[in-house]
Parts: C-alpha cells; sequence; structure tokens
C-alpha cells in the first residue's frame, strides 16, 4: 500500500513539472500575484492534469498509440505560440495592469492547461494497467499539479518583480524552448 502511495506522489509530482514551469514563466509577467490568480491557476493546471488522465484512462486502447503519434507537434505547437506571444506583449507599449487582468483569462489559461496536460494523458493510459487507484491517483495528480503550480506563480512573480520586461522574454523563450524540447525527444534527435 505505501509503495503505490510513493509511486502514484512520484507520478503526480513528474507530471506537475511541465505546469510548474509554465506557471514559473507566467508568474515572471506579472508585477504582483493576486490569490485569485494563484487559485485560477492551480484550478486551470489541476483540473486539467486530473480531466486528461481520466480519458486516457478510458480511451487506453483505442488511442494511445493515436495521439503519441502527434502530440509532440501540439505540444510544440501552442508552447511556441504563446511563448511567441509573451516575448511580443513584452515589446507592446500596454499598460502591465491591463495586461495583468487578461492574463489569467480562459484565453489565456485554456491552451496552457491543455498544452501541459498532454502527457497526462499518456499517464492515464499507463494507469489502465498499473494496479493503482485510478480516483486516488488522479486526485493526486491534481492536487499535486495545484499546488506546484500556485507555487510556481509566485516564484515567478518574485523574480519578475525587478525585471519585467526582460523576465517575460525569458519566459517566453523558456516556453518556446520546452515546446523545442519535447518535439526533438519525441522525433528521437534527444535521448529520452
Amino acid at each position: 500500500m505505501i509503495s503505490i502511495i510513493i509511486q502514484t506522489l512520484l507520478i503526480s509530482i513528474s507530471v506537475a513539472m511541465d505546469a510548474f514551469a509554465v506557471s514559473i514563466g507566467k508568474g515572471l509577467t506579472v508585477s504582483r500575484v493576486r490569490a485569485i490568480d494563484a487559485i485560477k491557476t492551480a484550478l486551470w493546471f489541476g483540473g486539467f492534469q486530473a480531466l486528461f488522465p481520466i480519458l486516457g484512462y478510458f480511451a487506453a486502447s483505442t488511442f494511445s498509440s493515436y495521439m503519441t503519434a502527434f502530440d509532440h507537434w501540439i505540444i510544440f505547437g501552442l508552447l511556441a505560440f504563446i511563448g511567441g506571444n509573451m516575448v511580443h506583449e513584452a515589446f507592446e507599449e500596454d499598460e502591465v495592469n491591463a495586461k495583468e487582468t487578461a492574463q489569467f483569462d480562459w484565453k489565456h489559461m485554456l491552451p496552457l492547461a491543455v498544452a501541459c496536460s498532454i502527457d497526462a494523458f499518456a499517464v492515464g493510459v499507463s494507469l489502465a494497467f498499473m494496479k493503482i487507484n485510478v480516483i486516488f491517483a488522479v486526485t493526486m495528480i491534481g492536487v499535486v499539479t495545484g499546488l506546484f503550480s500556485a507555487l510556481g506563480l509566485y516564484i515567478g512573480r518574485i523574480f519578475g518583480s525587478r525585471w519585467q520586461k526582460p523576465a517575460q522574454i525569458a519566459g517566453g523563450v523558456v516556453l518556446i524552448l520546452i515546446g523545442v524540447k519535447v518535439l526533438l525527444e519525441h522525433l528521437g534527435v534527444l535521448a529520452l
């Protein structure tokens, strides 16, 4: 029983790392983090990280090979678009406060949550073949990802408050590089 809990915790932490990194990047783009922003971030990332393993679990035999054939292109495309948009916004003359209110709406959060959760779909596929309680695993994945995401937002904000524009550029570049890394790993250019 304890080994199952530890195994599930390790899976949860591993799955949460993409959302944690993206949350740090998101935190780099704001001058302050409101509690509601941290809650929204936790719910978006934690919710989608919990949803996608459920979908993967139920679609294990049908869609597994199909998703792994192009998931890296989806991740790359979404992260490159979002990262490029962050870099572009760093050079705009807009007010910081106007940007802050829009950054946590569904138009900004949905693509990030989906991009970070595609790997969780594959985890759900693997859960179908493991002796792990799926409800427990999905709950733990969602909670751990939510906590890591909120923490990442604050960590990013600490670094971003001093160097707003360079930090936003760096956050965008990091997202693009994560997308490139995922793409190159799946294409076999980098070792997994």
